[in-house]
């Protein structure tokens, strides 16, 4: 079911729905309204109507969604209200069984977060990212020589999947054969079980991430022994703060990583094709002028949104924009509403890739948590396309991209396209 393309009518009927549902009936986190990509003219109801709302039943339980950018601003910086703690449920609106949570720096609140976090912040330096770069490029150049001519394929795979699988590979100095297991604990790691998911149920999704905690503590013993390098599992296996974690500690930390590194970059990659795709004028003036790569960049990460939400869960009883939240309530953050509110962000439903302020954006987050890869990413999508634009005059696209089953991570599984022989 899941990876079914649906008729333009029902789609059309799908989005109309939207203006029809009374709002106590409203639950945009919904995976299937991501599936269909439907689920755009509930936020802009929930923005104009009831931009702090509460959804009293779901596949979830319950829970509140802000969705105007600025009152996403505000959640996201009051740490004494709002706790990201995994103890109290984490970052995602789906609510992990309490003998499964896994504490990572993002999951954490001050002060604790903050020295997990440094540890690994010095992978992101100018200095770093300038000798990343090099290698970015030459991996970017070898996989678009390599790439079919005159025949379909699939981009998501065998550009977007297989560039940020090999940069994470490079950031854990991670074994370059088994590479594609990164990108496999990635996809389990935020899948939804079911009968048509990656993996069925809850059991079978820890059987995975339990291989995954048992290579990387056959690397960290092995980093642990030798000298500090410049590598993220060495960085993490030698810093004051990361070198006692225990196992979910260091289960959590990895995974945060990896998904971070993976679902992040590999569907704003896709993303990027497919908005220029839909937006001829765009990419043509990008082929005229390569320099606007820069604002292009910001701009494809706002409109992707490859992260839709982020949750937090009230530590005391609040009041805010006149609703009262009590304790222990699920308070999600939806970036993909906020990076789409008109109040904040001109013609936000347009796709401008030379707007005058393409970083008000909310899709790495905000304050202490905001994304401490993001320039990584940025720099990544930049080489790409700078690669791209060298070689090709256009990349079709030739089919409906199939969409990521998730109200959290917004993706794309399979985007057909085709350049010319």
């Amino acid at each position: 079911m899941h990876g079914t393309i649906e008729s333009a009518s029902k789609l059309d009927a799908l989005r109309a729905r939207a203006t029809s549902l009374p709002l106590e009936q409203f639950d945009p986190g919904d995976p299937e309204l991501f599936r269909t990509d439907t689920f755009w003219p509930y936020f802009d109801r929930l923005r104009r109507e009831d931009p702090v709302h509460y959804c009293k039943d779901s596949m979830f339980g319950p829970y509140w969604s802000v969705t105007r950018y600025n009152d996403i601003m505000e959640i996201e910086t009051n740490h004494s209200v709002f706790s990201s703690a995994s103890a109290l449920g984490g970052i995602t609106i789906r609510d992990i069984d309490p003998d499964l949570r896994r504490e990572s720096f993002i999951s954490m609140d001050p002060p604790r977060h903050a020295a997990q976090r440094k540890t690994v912040a010095p992978m992101f330096t100018p200095t770093h990212l300038d000798n990343l770069a090099i290698n970015i490029r030459k991996r970017s150049a070898e996989c678009l020589d390599n790439l079919p001519r005159g025949e379909v394929f699939d981009w998501v795979d065998q550009v977007s999947i297989e560039l940020t699988t090999q940069m994470l590979a490079v950031l854990f100095d991670f074994p370059w054969e088994d590479r594609r297991k990164l990108t496999r604990w990635s996809d389990v790691a935020t899948t939804i079980p079911g009968p048509d998911g990656l993996v069925a149920t809850e059991e079978e999704r820890m059987a995975e991430l339990t291989e995954c905690a048992a290579y990387f503590s056959r690397l960290w013993k092995e980093r642990s022994e030798q000298p500090p390098k410049s590598d993220l599992l060495s960085m993490m296996a030698h810093g004051a703060a990361t070198r006692d974690m225990d196992a979910k500690n260091f289960l959590g930390n990895l995974i945060l990583l990896i998904v971070g590194g993976n679902d992040t970059t590999r569907n704003t990659m896709s993303g990027s094709l497919l908005a220029l795709s839909q937006h001829p004028d765009q990419y043509r003036k990008l082929r005229e002028n390569p320099d606007l790569l820069d604002s292009f960049v910001p701009e494809v990460i706002r409109w992707q949104t490859p992260l839709a939400h982020m949750r937090r869960t009230a530590l005391s009883d609040f009041e805010f924009r006149g609703k009262h939240i009590k304790k222990g309530d699920k308070v999600v953050m939806w970036y993909v509403s906020g990076n789409r509110d008109e109040d904040v962000i001109e013609r936000p439903y347009e796709f401008i890739i030379d707007r005058a302020r393409p970083r008000t954006h909310l899709s790495f987050g905000f304050g202490i948590h905001r994304c401490v890869g993001l320039r990584l990413a940025e720099l990544q999508l930049k080489i790409i396309w700078e690669e791209i634009l060298r070689r090709f005059d256009h990349i079709d696209v030739v089919g409906e991209p199939k969409r990521v089953y998730s109200s959290f991570v917004k993706g794309i599984e399979t985007l057909p396209v085709k350049i010319a022989a």
